[in-house]
């Protein structure tokens, strides 16, 4: 890798890595049944590098039937002078390994009926493209590309 590209890799890098560990939240779009782009604030829950992020969420909720509709999605994770996008699609999974592997304290608030409950899904995010602002520059890259380096930075 040439030294120039390893520079902006190592400070686009870390500016991603500080967004994406320090985040509580993130913002997820779905696409609407009329093609709009619909966001709701959710809570960060586990996450696989860039690549893959996993959400909990009610299966009766609007978002499940349109993901279910159309998987294409976006997260952005928003800073005070950065922020990123991360575009690809969402699978919504209602396996009981999947739901116990996301199960935390505190879930049966949400889902009285604990794993079983028939309204909790899990939603898994698997990013295709990133779209990274900071330092006044835009970084527009593949996933596929960035992940060597980006696993190194996100564990």
């Amino acid at each position: 890798m040439a030294a120039m590209e390893m520079l902006w890799k190592e400070e686009v890098g870390n500016g991603i890595s500080a967004l994406v560990n320090e985040a509580t939240t993130i913002m997820v779009s779905s696409v609407d049944e009329h093609g709009y782009p619909n966001t709701k604030q959710m809570f960060k829950m586990k996450h696989d590098g860039l690549e893959t992020f996993w959400f909990s969420t009610n299966t009766s909720s609007m978002r499940v039937k349109q993901f279910q509709r159309n998987p294409h999605a976006s997260l952005y994770f928003v800073g005070k002078s950065n922020g990123l996008m991360l575009v690809g699609d969402m699978k919504v999974r209602q396996d009981r390994d999947s739901k116990e592997w996301l199960w935390v304290e505190g879930s049966e608030k949400y889902y009285p009926l604990g794993v079983e409950d028939p309204d909790y899904c899990v939603l898994e995010f698997v990013a295709k493209t990133a779209n990274y602002y900071g330092s006044l520059q835009k970084y527009i890259f593949d996933i596929k590309e960035w992940k060597p380096y980006a696993l190194s930075i996100l564990r």
